[in-house]
């Protein structure tokens, strides 16, 4: 992965949509923000998308396909406890349409990021700070 694709993943501002509105922002390299923690309850989690694969620019309709097809693999995993909807929001104004997955490990996530063409997704394990992964 080049400088400027990995300098666009650790800038992005991974938000997570609130149940009672507005959304929390997962940073690369900063603990996971209270109104998440309360829901990861020290289990594993991910921040992940199917979105623009090998990070090529696609069509919306492929983006939302794919991305469905994501969400039902994520429901058939019985280790995942909680999906939330999210975007991932570049600092030239670049978003994503993204999920915050509670329960799965990296292991389940880097055959998912695979599975859907994804060079990298952000996680972690509890409160502890957001991690890049590059499966």
């Amino acid at each position: 992965m080049d400088d400027t694709l990995l300098a666009a993943y650790r800038g992005t501002d991974y938000r997570v949509r609130l149940g009672g509105g507005g959304y929390a922002s997962i940073r690369i390299g900063h603990p996971l923000p209270a109104s998440l923690a309360g829901h990861v309850k020290g289990q594993p989690w991910g921040f992940i998308t199917a979105w623009n694969p090998r990070s090529r620019p696609r069509l919306r309709s492929q983006n939302r396909q794919a991305q469905r097809s994501l969400l039902q693999a994520l429901r058939k995993l019985p280790a995942t406890r909680l999906i939330v909807p999210g975007v991932g929001v570049g600092n030239n104004g670049w978003r994503e349409g993204s999920l915050f997955v509670v329960g799965l490990g990296t292991e389940q996530l880097d055959l998912l990021a695979f599975r859907f063409g994804q060079r990298g997704y952000v996680h972690g394990n509890g409160d502890q700070a957001a991690q890049l992964r590059l499966p």
